[in-house]
């Protein structure tokens, strides 16, 4: 005889004693996500907010699209018992995982809590972590990091700090497959650093901070002092180590910028990066262009002017702008698509290479090549930087790295002499022997050995020498060698440079060079990787 049970169970009926439990159990985990919602409790959310910092849900609702948060690993706590731990287990241990859009676009994001344990990193963290970049590889999405934490869970000893490994290989076995975006919203410091300088690209916000080892622990070991801000904050890693690619004043503009990133970047390198509608003329031309470069030779003129004049209107996203600044990279839109810019920068330096910018404009070629990015580098270069502190330290090794990128580079390639090319910095920058698609010259273009006054000593010495009138001579040979080669023609009668061009027809140029190289294909020999100079 069926029991009370068993006959609901047959006819579609719940019985009261079946519902009872079925609310108990649902009200059991609604609890639970309640208590995940909250992370460390109200008062570190109001600490939270009274450092003026928002919490890790209230970031994730200001960076995905609304409604768009579907969250894994809500209830996930640690199992540890030293130390009082035990004590102390929140819901989701500290972290905020799962998936979202951006402008409709699926990303996989992570968010650390610092009302928890001042989101130290646990193990259970790494996995929750883990999870979401294994599935973010296999989902061929982007995967974005916002950083807040006081640094490793030293209750956990050992296990915590081999955490960050299983972290830092899937930073390396995402690397040119998705694109990878850390915000840094807080303080991020010892192992924790690594795995953002994994990653394509640093976003710090704020009074955020990153390094290796902290103020107190410097002054310990060294006796030196210095602040968290003056150590590691983003006036430093944004403009003297190169660590951060971009900064914002607050968490709000830095989660901006974050968007604005993405919207440069495909989903996964097997796709072409997201073209938008453009609302500039694509033929459009810009008459200032043709009297932006002097007519003094070593008088300076700033490159972005030209970036700007160029490309789509408000468009320019410069990264690492205060880092290096005789190099300029970043991205732009021409006719809708995102393109990457590269250019030396004359109003710093003159343009000249050096053992940062070198490393600068190494690694953006080489970010672009990796996600499909065309690529267009604008050259005015004087050479490489001469002094004994660059030698000393590795500048044929470190400016071997720009020829290494454009030369390992297979997506489209323009080039384009405004004015100086000099030497080996003609060679780096885009040549032809780059494996450059089209090379352009303005008429202003220079394009030498090297410039005309040291080539006269080199050339010309006996016959100075001889003179009645050395200087007089001097001054003759360096006008005949100016005409004879500083002409973009010379290099044009060579094949090395393919049309020279108006600079206000640059643009209208580039549309329709882009728009017959988006088909490009171009493969490297088959290897394991290339051993790019370190």
């Amino acid at each position: 005889m069926a029991t009370e049970g068993e006959t609901g169970a047959l006819t579609g009926e719940t019985s009261p004693a079946t519902a009872g439990r079925t609310h108990e159990h649902l009200q059991t985990l609604r609890e639970m996500r309640s208590r995940a919602v909250l992370g460390g409790g109200p008062k570190r959310i109001e600490q939270q907010h009274a450092r003026g910092k928002y919490t890790a849900r209230e970031r994730l609702a200001l960076l995905l699209d609304e409604g768009s948060f579907q969250e894994f690993g809500a209830l996930a706590t640690h199992q540890v018992s030293e130390f009082g731990l035990e004590r102390q287990r929140f819901p989701g241990d500290g972290i905020v995982t799962g998936f979202g859009k951006i402008s409709g676009r699926r990303v996989a994001v992570f968010a650390q809590d610092f009302t928890v344990l001042g989101g130290s990193f646990s193990e259970v963290q790494a996995q929750k972590i883990s999870r979401i970049q294994d599935l973010a590889i296999e989902s061929g999405i982007p995967i974005i990091g916002l950083n807040d934490s006081g640094g490793a869970r030293i209750q956990e000893g050992v296990r915590s700090l081999a955490a960050y490994g299983e972290i830092f290989v899937r930073n390396v076995m995402a690397s040119g497959v998705i694109p990878q975006i850390s915000l840094i919203l807080g303080p991020c410091a010892g192992g924790a650093v690594y795995s953002p300088a994994l990653t394509d690209f640093i976003v710090m916000a704020g009074d955020s901070c990153m390094f290796l080892t902290g103020p107190d622990v410097i002054q310990a070991v060294t006796g030196e002092q210095v602040t968290a801000l003056a150590l590691g904050g983003a006036e430093v890693h944004t403009s003297r180590s190169g660590v951060a690619h971009l900064a914002a004043v607050d968490e709000l503009a830095g989660i901006a910028v974050a968007k604005r990133l993405l919207g440069y970047l495909p989903q996964n390198n097997n796709e072409d990066p997201p073209q938008i509608q453009a609302e500039d003329e694509p033929h459009r031309m810009d008459e200032a262009l043709n009297t932006l470069i002097p007519n003094d030779e070593n008088q300076p003129y700033d490159m972005r002017d030209a970036i700007t004049a160029i490309f789509d209107n408000d468009s320019f996203l410069e990264i690492q702008g205060a880092f290096a600044p005789n190099a300029v990279v970043g991205f732009v839109r021409l006719d809708g698509y995102p393109v990457g810019v590269v250019a030396n920068q004359p109003a710093y330096m003159s343009g000249a290479l050096n053992i940062d910018a070198s490393d600068k404009i190494a690694r953006f070629i080489r970010t672009c090549d990796a996600f499909n990015i065309p690529l267009v580098t604008f050259v005015d270069c004087p050479g490489f930087l001469p002094g004994v502190e660059q030698e000393y330290g590795g500048v044929i090794r470190h400016g071997a790295k720009i020829i290494y990128a454009y030369c390992e580079a297979t997506v489209p390639k323009i080039s384009i002499v405004t004015r100086k090319a000099m030497g080996g910095a003609y060679v780096a920058m885009g040549s032809k022997q780059m494996r450059t698609d089209l090379a352009f010259a303005w008429p202003t273009a220079q394009i030498a050995v090297m410039g005309a006054e040291p080539a006269v000593r080199v050339l010309y010495r006996d016959e100075v020498a001889r003179a009645e009138d050395p200087q007089a001579r001097t001054r003759e040979l360096v006008a005949e060698y100016r005409e004879k080669f500083f002409s973009p023609y010379r290099a044009a009668d060579v094949g090395q440079i393919d049309e020279v061009i108006e600079p206000r027809e640059t643009r209208s140029r580039l549309v329709r060079a882009l728009e017959v190289l988006r088909t490009k294909v171009q493969q490297n020999p088959p290897k394991k990787h290339g051993l790019s100079p370190t």
